[in-house]
């Protein structure tokens, strides 16, 4: 059962100063954005730069922070040393300039190579990241399927590469021709893509390599004690395994304590339900360090909510009741060892009034 394992916590990634990269993710829905912008925030109190990026489309950081970022680092508000941006891999084409009909031929060049728009974004928003060096960067990744695309990134980027090559040697000067004719000068086409390609795919092969070392990098998979969490936490787990990412902390989060008495049939039974998956978790990653968050009355949003969301990153959670039932036990303590004091100077005077009465 749960209630006889220690209660773990994350400081062990906090410890590991030797850590560059930090994934955090899971299925949708679970809390990645909270989880990965408390984890950064606690990491800013022990690194000297901490960088936070999300790479789900459906972007939440800037929600989160309740501030807006884009595609550059920014500052985030009341810190000097944690910084957060947003990657939207479909405005990437932007970069590569030329007139717009040029932009649609790249695209759809791209585009054939499945994931391929997916891993230059990310190559590119690596090398912005090479440019300042920060101590340590979370990623807050988009849910499951993305997350394993994103590891799959060298290998698409390698493959993009080759079918590009073999256009090119298939069809010699065409693509050349075709460019000059849309009017698009030399820097923007078929060499510069192919350069451009080649100098993201070093830059990342070379990130990938410390995505293996579990000195550098770590994955942490965020769930809630439902079956198809469950689910897909092993999946993700069990493809990190493969891909030789380092993975040894799981988040539980809006787990449901017993706060108080409840005569909630629905409650009662949620928590039921909760503690059997919770006690699967515990089987399954033995381990794993298991981090239980709460699930709160109200949304985790603002700096301020983060950092005081964040003691329980750091803690293990303690209900009010159980707080409540130290306290009760203390008092009753102090009461007994009171009574026990009071018993035993009333006999203490009972037994001298009793040598008295025999003294006459």
């Amino acid at each position: 059962m749960t209630a006889d394992l220690p209660a773990a916590t994350v400081q062990n990634v906090l410890d590991q100063d030797t850590l560059k990269w930090v994934f955090v993710g899971g299925k949708g829905g679970v809390g990645k954005t909270t989880c990965s912008s408390v984890l950064a925030i606690a990491l800013a109190r022990v690194r000297t730069s901490v960088l936070i990026i999300s790479t789900d489309p459906a972007h939440n950081l800037s929600d989160a922070f309740q501030q807006r970022f884009t595609k550059t680092p920014t500052l985030v508000n009341g810190f000097t040393n944690l910084y957060a941006m947003e990657v939207d891999p479909t405005v990437e084409h932007e970069d590569m300039g030329g007139p717009e009909r040029m932009d649609s031929l790249i695209s759809e060049l791209a585009n054939a190579i499945p994931g391929i728009d997916e891993a230059m974004s990310f190559a590119e928003m690596l090398k912005l990241t090479q440019t300042v060096d920060y101590s340590v960067i979370v990623f807050d990744t988009a849910p499951t399927g993305h997350t394993l695309r994103l590891l799959q990134f060298p290998s698409t980027l390698e493959k993009g590469l080759a079918k590009m090559m073999a256009l090119k040697n298939r069809f010699g000067g065409l693509l050349t021709q075709v460019t000059r004719l849309f009017g698009v000068d030399d820097e923007f086409g078929e060499d510069a893509l192919l350069g451009r390609m080649e100098g993201m795919k070093d830059v990342i092969e070379q990130v990938n390599t410390q995505f293996r070392d579990p000195d550098l990098t770590t994955f942490v998979c965020v769930c809630i004690p439902e079956f198809l969490s469950l689910y897909e936490t092993e999946r993700l787990v069990q493809e990190l395994t493969k891909f030789d990412i380092d993975t040894h902390n799981i988040i539980i989060n809006q787990v449901l304590f017993n706060e108080e008495d409840s005569e909630s049939k629905l409650l009662k039974a949620r928590m039921k339900m909760q503690q059997k998956y919770l006690d699967q978790f515990y089987m399954l990653y033995d381990d794993f360090h298991i981090t239980k968050l709460p699930l709160l009355p109200e949304e985790v949003t603002g700096v301020e909510a983060l950092k005081a969301f964040s003691r329980h990153f750091l803690t293990p959670y303690q209900p009010s009741s159980s707080i409540s039932t130290v306290k009760d036990l203390e008092g009753r303590v102090s009461t007994l060892r009171q009574q026990l004091k009071d018993a035993e100077e009333e006999l203490e005077r009972l037994r001298r009034g009793k040598q008295k009465a025999q003294g006459h």
